[in-house]
């Protein structure tokens, strides 16, 4: 699948910069304890989710990104093997891989070990800039993750966003033809169906 590098919709664009910039006013603006302590109900309100996943997938949180880290320990906790994205080259699809994210791949994203085995998701807990109630995604504009999303979700891999609870935008995001709908969308404040 080959992705524009232009934004088809300009006002995506400038939704996903809006949110970028919201996003990173509300963290700064949370102390260490309280971003874990919001971080660990997002993972609470996961975890009947991801409690009958074989394989759940997670990202390593960037800035201001919320991080799944502590969800990620308790599917682990529960006998599901953990996946992170890894990159072999920043010009290939990423693959997950089955295992911890201990080094550093492309973009200066930590990735597990390319040696790692790669696997296939049940769950994809997957980051976001915004999202809107069909599910519509807004990312960082590069479309790496619509280009791994799409197959996985025909084979039946369920997608939950991540995001603070204002990510979730009552506003419709405008579809690109490469855009990977999301079944829900996850917050502190509880999971909300999408679509």
């Amino acid at each position: 699948m080959v992705v524009p590098s232009l934004p088809l919709f300009p006002q995506k664009d400038s939704l996903r910069r809006q949110m970028l910039d919201r996003r990173r006013d509300f963290v700064r603006e949370l102390s260490d304890t309280e971003r874990t302590r919001l971080e660990q109900r997002l993972a609470a309100h996961l975890t009947s989710l991801l409690a009958n996943a074989s394989v759940v997938a997670g990202y390593s949180a960037l800035g201001s990104e919320i991080s799944p880290v502590w969800a990620m320990e308790e599917a682990r906790a529960v006998g599901s093997v953990v996946a992170y994205p890894a990159f072999h080259s920043p010009a290939e699809p990423f693959r997950f891989l089955g295992a911890d994210p201990t080094s550093v791949g492309a973009f200066g994203i930590s990735q597990p070990p390319l040696h790692a085995a790669e696997v296939t998701p049940d769950v994809i807990l997957v980051p976001l800039v915004a999202v809107d109630r069909a599910g519509t995604r807004v990312g960082r504009g590069k479309g790496h993750y619509d280009r791994v999303l799409a197959p996985l979700k025909r084979n039946g891999t369920r997608l939950i966003g991540l995001g603070w609870a204002f990510q979730l935008t009552d506003e419709q995001v405008p579809a690109d033809a490469w855009d990977v709908p999301l079944d829900a969308f996850a917050s502190p404040d509880g999971v909300i169906s999408l679509g």
